[in-house]
């Protein structure tokens, strides 16, 4: 009797698999198939099918990108498709300094290799430059300007090629950030150590003359340098000599330092080591920052087949986004918006907006480059621009409600909430095309612990408006929402600030349009008003010795108009007022380039007791209810 269930891959479905099929057999009738030793041989058989059942599912697993857990084997299968995962990426920073020396050279060399020692969180790293810098002598002095040093140990790597064996270039080390990497050929009638050859990312315009090598992730994290076959790339000759030298770096536990140590090597001219006649002090312009891990899994499963797919060219927003994360490995998330697509259209543009890993802005520096390497991608006739990130910020205001029975701190729960609310908005929420979803936020609050008997969260959206000091501007605001319109105004809130010809503090706020009867007109528009906080003997805010409107409000499209004003000063800091309202629906989302970010430290979480649910006022006398609606108050607060 055959086996026809092929489906049974437990170890108890399979054992009685083959004791049904013994039993079904006339040999073996009436025989004791628990109480023998014949059992024992039934569970070696049955552990044996489910090992190499087991197994069998883990190969085939293995063998394909979606699938596959093993970083070797995810890192194989990219492989495939012309997919590099990116590197680790050391930590920059940007310094300054001067030596002063009595050498009679005019030139001074900085040697590749340590130059300053940082720290951070009581811990020291090391700074490195991945090549020599040349700078001359003015009246005893060198003067190393804007130098970028990376953070990371400089190491190097010499091959000697044997053209009579199979050879492979692997670097033996891991951690190693691939852009430092710096590879020189000296062939048998080059002197020095030959000449650089360049990273070639795909092999289209190469030929038998270019010098290029190719990278590739191998086991362990480590690299594999590919050269030419003579076709693609030139042929390495025999008795060649490589050196490969490049930076190990600590990723993005190196950000942070800003105060450095000298500690580099310094040469003439001629090559003499020069010891500098007076002490030297760094001088840091940009801290270290951007460093950052080797690209995970998860991230290699969905941009290697996207990077595939657009065939190194960039005409959909798709592929964009694949191209940017691959030319600027420090990209956390990117919008890409066609012309098309605003209002009014700008057709031929594409708009693109970067949210770094570390920081909210990408440096004029690096937009020149993303849009330089960009143009080896990019269809003619296209434009594009790099906008500053837009960021639409996610509050919540909610009231937590606790049994007292089960809570022996309400600190320590506050603080679990706080935690899961992070995690929770790390993994689902702050990325462009974000959406924060309410009914799955209340849960997660719900869940984080079983003392925890119900909440009422309440949401707002906030963008920050950036004043330009005393300089008339106008302001524009686009939150991507729908504004929820309360007939007797105090929609929008925001933090003081003074204009000019004025010391008192102001605030935006807003008058829906109304009919004459006092009710909504329907047409979702408002005027923006700035108003001080005073009031009448009742406490009503005296909105009628406002300014004259100085902007106007669509509440439908979520858009605020700031018209030609002076700012003098913001109590925030960095010139910042922000601006909020209270979303029609408390799903929110992250529309064209807003990045969608949930503010956890600046949502409010109020533990309440819970009294019924405790068994102290089981009648509900006393039991304490929070609002579901915001306060009417003038003032973000």
């Amino acid at each position: 009797m055959p086996f026809t269930k092929f489906t049974n891959l437990d170890f108890d479905q399979i054992k009685t698999s083959i004791k049904d099929y013994l039993r079904a057999n006339s040999n073996f009738t009436d025989f004791d198939f628990e109480g023998s030793n014949f059992s024992v041989l039934i569970d070696t058989l049955a552990y044996n099918t489910y090992i190499t059942a087991f197994n069998s599912n883990m190969i085939v697993n293995e063998s394909f990108l979606d699938s596959a857990t093993l970083r070797e084997n995810v890192v194989s299968l990219a492989r495939n498709i012309g997919y590099v995962p990116r590197s680790r990426s050391a930590a920059q920073a940007t310094v300054g300094f001067d030596i002063a020396t009595s050498s009679s050279s005019s030139t001074l060399t900085l040697q590749a290799g340590l130059v300053c020692v940082g720290s951070s969180n009581e811990t020291n790293y090391v700074f490195s430059i991945p090549e020599d810098v040349t700078t001359t002598i003015n009246s005893g002095t060198a003067s190393f300007d804007d130098l970028k040093i990376y953070q990371g140990t400089f190491l190097k790597k010499v091959f000697v090629v044997n053209g009579s064996v199979d050879q492979r270039f692997i670097l033996d080390n891991s951690f190693i950030d691939s852009s430092t990497i710096v590879v020189k050929v000296k062939g048998i009638a080059d002197t020095g150590e030959g000449r650089e050859y360049q990273l070639a990312t795909n092999i289209l315009n190469l030929d038998a003359t270019s010098e290029i090598y190719l990278l590739q992730e191998v086991q362990d994290e480590k690299y594999e340098l590919l050269f030419g076959d003579g076709y693609f790339g030139k042929k390495l000759e025999s008795g060649a000599v490589i050196t490969v030298t490049y930076i190990i770096t600590d990723g993005k536990e190196g950000n942070g330092p800003s105060k450095f140590d000298f500690s580099g090597r310094v040469v003439d001219g001629d090559g003499n080591i020069t010891i500098p006649t007076s002490s030297i002090t760094v001088n840091t312009s940009i801290a270290a920052s951007n460093g950052g891990d080797i690209e995970p899994i998860e991230s290699i499963k969905y941009f290697a087949p996207r990077i595939y797919a657009s065939q190194h060219r960039a005409v959909t927003n798709r592929d964009y986004e694949a191209i940017i994360q691959m030319i600027y490995p420090n990209t956390e998330s990117v919008s890409v918006v066609g012309g098309e697509e605003l209002d009014p259209p700008q057709f031929g543009n594409v708009l693109i907006s970067i949210k770094p890993k570390n920081g909210n802005f990408v440096s004029d520096f690096d937009k020149q480059n993303i849009l330089a390497k960009l143009k080896d991608y990019s269809i003619s006739g296209i434009n594009q621009q790099i906008i500053d990130l837009k960021i639409l910020y996610v509050e919540i205001d909610s009231a937590v409600y606790y049994n007292s029975s089960q809570v022996t701190n309400v600190n320590d729960l506050k603080t679990n909430i706080n935690r899961v609310l992070n995690t929770y908005s790390t993994s689902n929420v702050n990325q462009f095309g974000g959406r924060f979803k309410y009914s799955k936020l209340v849960k997660t609050i719900d869940n984080v612990d079983d003392a925890i008997s119900s909440n009422i969260t309440r949401i707002k959206i906030r963008r920050n408006l950036n004043a330009l000091i005393n300089a008339p501007t106008q302001y524009e605001l686009c939150y991507g929402n729908q504004f929820h319109i309360n007939e007797g105004g105090f929609n929008i809130k925001s933090t003081g600030f003074t204009i000019s010809g004025s010391t008192d503090l102001f605030y935006f706020t807003d008058v829906p349009n109304k009919n004459a009867d006092g009710t909504l007109d329907g047409s979702g528009q408002g005027v923006l008003v700035i108003t001080k906080d005073e009031r009448n003997v009742d406490g009503e805010y005296l909105i009628s010795r406002t300014l004259n409107p100085i902007g106007t409000i669509d509440y439908t499209k979520g858009e605020i108009i700031v018209n030609t004003l002076v700012i003098t000063s913001t109590v925030k800091e960095n010139n910042v007022i922000e601006i909020q309202a209270v979303p029609e629906s408390n799903d929110v989302i992250g529309l064209k380039d807003l990045y969608l970010s949930f503010s956890v430290a600046d949502s409010e979480i109020n533990m309440v007791r819970d009294t019924i649910t405790s068994g102290e006022q089981t009648s509900g006398v006393g039991y304490k209810s929070t609002s579901s609606y915001l306060n009417g108050e003038l003032k973000r607060i």
